[in-house]
C-alpha cells in the first residue's frame, strides 16, 4: 500500500471527462493492499466444487432453470477493482454530458477522482463476493459474472473466528442465488436498467424521478429477499451463527466505517435485505416457496412498496 502514489495518481487526473477513470483505478490500487492470491492445494476445486454444489441445490430447491456465468474469476483486491471500475464508468458515464464542471473542471476532476478512489479502495477491502449482471453493459453478449474476493474472504473469516472453508461455501451459495434470480427472470436486467436509466436522465436535467428510484428500491428489495428464502432452503448447514457474526461486525464498526457505509449506500442494502426476507418469509408461511417464485413471472408481479410491508396484498393479487 502506498499512499503518496495513490495521491499522486489523483493529483494527475486528467482528460476531458468528470472524473480520471485510469487515474482512480491507478490510486485505489495504490492505497490497497491486493491480498494475497497464493491458493492452497485443491483450494481451486474447492471453489469450484462450492459453485456447482449450489447451483445444483438451488435449481433443486427453486425449480428454476439457470446456470452460473461462464465467467467465475477467485481475485484479489486489485483484480476487484479493476472488475468494477468499468461498472461504475458505465453508469456515471450517462452523466458525463450533463453535469456542469463548473468555473474550474481540473478542480472538479480531481475532487471527483479522488471521491471514487475512495470508493473503490474501501469497497475492495470489504466485498466478499458479487454475482455481477453487468448492468448497462455495451452488447447484450457481455456475459454475467461471479467474483470471489479470497483475501477478503480469509480475512473476515478469521475475524468472525469461523471456519473459512463453510465459511466460503456460505458465500458462494449467496452468490449462486443471485444467479439463480437473474436466470429465472431474464427480463430482469432490462428492468432494473431501464429504471436506473430514467433515475438518471432525470438527475442529469436538474429533477429527481421519485417512482424510478422507489421502483428500482422495491425490486433489489425482492432481489436480496428472495435471495435469502433460497439460502434459508439450499444451504446444506446452519448458518444463523455466520449471520449472526456478522451482523455483530457490522454494529461495531467504527464511526469512520459507519460514515462510509451509508455514504455508500450499504446501509440501503441491508435496510432491503430485511425488508425482502421479512415479506419472502411472510409469503412462505401463508402460502409456500411457489407462491413466492411468481415474483419472476413478469415485472408486473413485483411487490408494490406497499406490497412489501403488506405481502398479503400481494398474495391476492398475484395468486389466482
Amino acid at each position: 500500500m502506498n499512499l503518496y502514489r495513490s495521491a499522486q495518481a489523483v493529483a494527475g487526473a486528467s482528460g476531458d471527462d468528470m472524473i480520471d477513470w485510469q487515474s482512480a483505478a491507478d490510486a485505489a490500487k495504490a492505497a490497497t493492499d491486493p491480498g494475497s492470491l497464493d491458493l492452497a492445494p485443491g483450494e481451486r476445486e474447492a471453489y469450484a466444487r462450492d459453485v456447482r454444489d449450489a447451483r445444483e441445490a438451488i435449481r433443486t430447491v427453486s425449480g428454476a432453470e439457470f446456470d452460473v456465468p461462464d465467467t467465475v474469476e477467485i481475485q484479489n483486491r486489485h483484480h476487484w477493482i479493476d472488475a468494477n471500475i468499468a461498472t461504475f464508468e458505465r453508469v456515471m458515464g450517462t452523466l458525463e454530458d450533463q453535469v456542469p464542471t463548473g468555473a474550474f473542471p481540473a478542480v472538479s476532476r480531481t475532487i471527483n477522482t479522488g471521491t471514487m478512489t475512495v470508493l473503490l479502495s474501501f469497497l475492495g477491502r470489504n466485498v466478499l463476493g458479487q454475482y455481477d449482471p453487468l448492468l448497462l453493459a455495451e452488447t447484450p453478449e457481455d456475459d454475467h459474472a461471479l467474483y470471489f474476493v479470497r483475501p477478503n474472504i480469509l480475512n473476515a473469516a478469521e475475524k468472525l473466528d469461523v471456519d473459512a472453508d463453510r465459511f466460503r461455501r456460505w458465500i458462494a451459495f449467496h452468490e449462486v442465488t443471485h444467479a439463480a434470480e437473474f436466470g429465472a427472470a431474464p427480463w430482469l436486467s432490462d428492468h432494473l436498467e431501464a429504471r436506473m436509466q430514467q433515475g438518471i436522465a432525470a438527475l442529469s436535467d436538474g429533477s429527481f424521478d421519485r417512482d424510478a428510484f422507489r421502483d428500482l428500491d422495491a425490486a433489489m428489495t425482492v432481489v436480496e429477499g428472495y435471495a435469502e428464502l433460497l439460502m434459508d432452503h439450499a444451504f446444506d448447514d446452519e448458518y444463523a451463527d455466520l449471520r449472526r457474526k456478522l451482523d455483530a461486525r457490522r454494529q461495531g464498526r467504527g464511526p469512520l466505517q459507519k460514515l462510509f457505509r451509508r455514504l455508500l449506500g450499504l446501509g440501503l442494502k441491508e435496510r432491503q435485505y430485511e425488508r425482502g426476507k421479512n415479506f419472502f418469509e411472510t409469503v412462505v408461511t401463508a402460502r409456500d416457496l411457489e407462491t413466492a417464485s411468481l415474483v419472476w413471472e413478469g415485472p408486473e408481479n413485483l411487490p408494490t412498496h406497499d406490497e412489501l410491508d403488506q405481502p398479503g396484498l400481494w398474495i391476492r393479487r398475484v395468486d389466482r
